[in-house]
């Protein structure tokens, strides 16, 4: 950039919904540049060769469907499949594996589903059956919800018409759901310890312990979305999801350039006005600066003390992130040979915990520094989903390890001494192979390489896992939906006029669902029309 750089709108940080955001704004006509630190946009969407020439893995996000399902895919499909853009879909998207060569498994045949869980309990398919019937009454409020501003006149429209058509007996059922805890989930609709804890791992994959209320909603729309739609994956790798985003953005007239760190938002007149790189490089815009980034970093590093008001800042840093995620990365000369039979290797995921007061304690351990003993593996079978990921007859296996302190203070099992990632992530690896091994016996013998990532790791690729935490931010109930990003502050738009704030850490969170971005960028939008918010700048200094 040189100081004569000068745009409609300045994006800072090339995560998917940054580069969503610019997408919109491009395609309106706005002339659009996306700053990104690392060499490569995308964020937690990335890929590579992690292992071996040939293996390509997934390195952080994996299951797109939230994604391939989003209004952004909508809008933009053609564009994005003309770049490159495709997806693999299993229809055996999701399974929990138990001692004794037990397992759950859930396929996108419905009756299939239930035939298995019969066999299984027939408590548990009948609660299966009972709260797939909840979800198909509620679930078109739940995600035009997930899909509209909170606050907004959208959102109070969804909320109405659940009153208009469920009722208020309905939407106090609904209400009571979502407020469950992933463990009341459970013991509310099954009847056998798997079952429960087929619920509960979902919880898991943000920051919801099977004992933390409002757990239940995300496992309420995984359990089913997943089985309805399958489980996808980008073809040939994550990275080419924010490539072709990339491309198509570029076909519209917008920039990126990559290696170009932010390190302030300037200001004038009260209001944003530009950035600054830390290479000393500056670039105006005329009309909106959007953060893809934590409200922390935003409020606290790219902003001046003096421009920001005293309790934001403060409320800023009281932002909550959950705890440390571990990433494991397998090149396989073949299956998992799963204890619970062959079929089980060609499901997308694999859920070992085993039980839900595995989870439990996994979740404490972790909030208490320690290094879980029981730690929940999320195995994903990339490559029985995506066979270009390896090469004939292997494969590549991608675990999250969930939960793991972001600064360890102890070891819960007593036999890792080393307190630093560096030096901790060996045996930890060790611990996680171990049990995949006693699941899969046989498995580790077909590995061909590991690499594993630390929460450190995962902080250093995108300064948004603040401590490894997978989901940029905690999504209790106390920082989540009006209360995303903190209280007082939800939406989009900052306490700087022109300055927005888009990503995870804004409703409706973590996630490749791409609604961060166009519902910021659909602010932006209405903001800058004749008569918006911001269309003139406020007079006097920066507040």
């Amino acid at each position: 950039m040189t100081p004569a750089d000068s745009y409609d709108a300045i994006v800072v940080g090339g995560g998917h919904n940054g580069l969503v955001a610019a997408l919109y704004l491009a395609r309106a006509g706005w002339s659009v540049a996306v700053l990104e630190r690392n060499a490569a946009v995308g964020g937690a969407i990335a890929g590579g060769e992690a292992t071996l020439p040939g293996f390509v893995h997934d390195l952080y996000s994996t299951n797109q469907n939230l994604f391939l399902g989003s209004r952004a895919y909508a809008d933009f499909a053609s564009g994005l499949a003309r770049h490159g853009l495709r997806f693999r879909t299993t229809g055996r998207p999701y399974a929990n594996a138990f001692p004794d060569g037990l397992s759950l498994r859930v396929h996108s045949d419905y009756e299939r589903t239930l035939g298995h869980l019969a066999a299984h309990s027939a408590g548990d398919a009948e609660g299966f059956a009972g709260l797939y019937r909840q979800y198909r009454r509620f679930a078109p409020y739940l995600f035009g919800l997930y899909g509209s501003a909170v606050p907004s006149v959208a959102a109070v429209r969804q909320v109405l018409s659940l009153l208009r058509h469920r009722g208020v007996r309905g939407a106090a059922e609904l209400t009571h759901t979502l407020l469950m805890s992933t463990r009341e989930l459970g013991e509310t609709w099954f009847t056998t310890r798997e079952a429960r804890a087929m619920a509960a791992c979902w919880g898991m994959h943000l920051d919801f312990g099977p004992d933390v209320a409002g757990g239940a909603m995300f496992p309420l729309l995984e359990l089913f979305a997943d089985m309805e739609n399958g489980m996808s994956v980008v073809e040939g790798g994550a990275q080419r999801l924010p490539q072709a985003l990339g491309a198509l953005l570029a076909e519209h007239g917008g920039e990126i350039s990559t290696g170009a760190e932010v390190d302030r938002v300037l200001c004038r007149n009260g209001r944003a006005v530009g950035v600054r790189c830390v290479d000393g490089s500056t670039a105006a815009a005329r009309r909106a600066v959007i953060a893809d980034v934590g409200p922390a970093a935003l409020y606290q590093r790219l902003l001046e003390p003096g421009q920001v008001p005293a309790p934001v800042r403060r409320a800023s840093g009281r932002y909550r992130y959950g705890p440390g995620t571990m990433m494991v990365h397998l090149a396989l000369d073949g299956p998992l040979p799963w204890a619970a039979g062959d079929e089980l290797s060609g499901f997308g995921y694999v859920h070992v915990a085993p039980y839900v007061g595995d989870l439990a304690r996994t979740y404490i351990e972790s909030l208490s520094g320690l290094l879980p003993a029981e730690p929940l593996l999320v195995v994903g079978q990339t490559s029985a989903v995506d066979p270009t990921r390896a090469p004939a007859g292997r494969h590549v296996v991608w675990i999250q390890v969930r939960t793991v302190p972001p600064v360890i203070s102890g070891d819960a099992a007593g036999t890792i001494r080393q307190t630093r990632w560096p030096e901790a992530v060996e045996p930890m690896t060790g611990r996680v192979l171990a049990k995949l091994e006693r699941y899969a016996p046989g498995g580790t013998s077909r590995i061909a390489c590991v690499t594993a990532y630390t929460p450190q790791d995962l902080e250093a690729a995108d300064p948004n896992l603040v401590g490894g935490d997978s989901t940029a931010g905690s999504h209790h109930l106390s920082q989540n939906f009006l209360f995303r990003p903190m209280p007082g502050h939800s939406g989009y738009r900052t306490a700087i006029p022109g300055l927005y704030l888009t990503g995870a850490a804004t409703w409706p969170g973590a996630g490749t669902n791409a609604t961060s971005g166009r519902l910021t960028a659909r602010q932006v939008l209405k903001d800058s029309r004749p008569g918006g918010r911001f269309w003139t700048s406020r007079a006097g200094r920066c507040p």
